[in-house]
């Protein structure tokens, strides 16, 4: 079948990444769906496949991809057949259960990540568990793609671990990017006020018309300071990040007392220096987010269904056309989703 591999790791990762028509098909096991993809979205997941993942055994020729739309041509044993012909949205965080120990309590399920630990979307047809999929009926498969890990991710970093409230105040760090966009959507979908951060006036320019309240260009200065004149010195009651290490300490120092820090990535580093006295002084809270569960996957995308959160795209892209979508990615050019659309061959 067709597919986009990533050949070898290294960076830059769009160097390595070829369009191929020869790669293995796919046969789902019992519990899965063999899904014909239409549209397939890139993620920053997608570099880190590609660069290599610390503490993860990788092995190459692979193909990766964690956002994944289409429709079911078959069905793997112990699955209803009803499944073949529905348009189909993948959550690729599949819960990997602890096995049971004596004396010992189970741990929170840890995740296998299609597209990453497996191979995903980034190819004609993919498998899936029938029990990490939702039925889309007539959405738009471009959409669905671009909508689903960052809308589930941005949702469970707000509702399910910031406990995000309606009118709450909320700062968005390095806007542009597909998680950030997902949070700023959410955050207007709930009444909240929204500061966004980039250092980029255009993604800023970008990111105000589409609702974000207030803007700060991000030259390496401490604007935690601008965020307090933003809220007559209070400060935010949720900062939602995925930059890490550039912009924690602005961060930090941008929270309410008893505000949230929640945080999903850190594509600038890992290791952050932090103000514990500012933390326990203030009584904030600072939280770890990944992926999500089912329960949230469904919330979130019935919202995409009615119409209340709309993903935004940046470029759509054939299947040949996959090393400028990586390389594009890579450059942190987009405002928004990079689609694959299978459909244009």
């Amino acid at each position: 079948m067709k597919a986009i591999v990533i050949e070898r790791q290294g960076a830059p990762v769009a160097a390595n990444v070829r369009f191929v028509s020869d790669y293995p098909d796919r046969t789902p096991a019992p519990g899965e769906l063999l899904i014909r993809t239409e549209a397939s979205a890139l993620n920053h997941l997608d570099l880190w496949v590609g660069m290599g993942l610390p503490g993860v055994e990788l092995t190459y020729p692979r193909v990766s991809g964690s956002d994944g739309a289409g429709v079911v041509e078959a069905v793997g044993d112990g699955v209803d057949r009803a499944w073949v012909g529905e348009r189909v949205l993948l959550n690729a965080a599949c819960p990997l259960p602890e096995p049971a120990q004596p004396g010992v309590d189970p741990a929170p399920p840890d995740l296998l990540m299609i597209g990453e630990h497996v191979d995903g979307c980034l190819a004609e047809r993919f498998v899936a568990p029938a029990t990490n999929v939702v039925a889309i009926g007539d959405a738009d498969p471009s959409m669905a793609a671009a909508f689903g890990l960052t809308h589930l991710t941005a949702w469970r970093m707000l509702v399910t671990q910031a406990r995000l409230r309606a009118g709450q105040s909320v700062l968005i760090t390095g806007i542009g990017g597909g998680v950030a966009l997902a949070l700023l959507a959410i955050a207007k979908h709930f009444g909240c006020r929204t500061i966004v951060t980039s250092r980029s006036q255009q993604k800023l320019d970008r990111a105000k018309s589409l609702g974000a309240d207030e803007t700060l260009l991000d030259a390496g200065q401490d604007w935690s300071r601008d965020v307090r004149r933003l809220t007559a010195k209070r400060g935010v009651d949720i900062v939602a990040d995925s930059v890490g290490k550039a912009v924690h300490g602005p961060a930090i120092r941008s929270l309410a007392r008893r505000g949230v820090f929640v945080t999903c990535g850190c594509t600038t580093g890992a290791d952050a220096t932090t103000d514990l006295a500012r933390i326990f002084w203030g009584q904030l809270t600072v939280i770890g987010s990944t992926m999500g569960d089912m329960g949230e996957f469904r919330a979130v995308t019935a919202l995409f269904r009615a119409g209340a959160l709309v993903p935004v795209i940046d470029s759509v892209f054939s299947p040949s056309e996959a090393s400028r979508a990586f390389a594009r990615l890579e450059a942190a050019e987009q405002f928004g989703k990079l689609v694959i659309d299978w459909r244009r061959g």
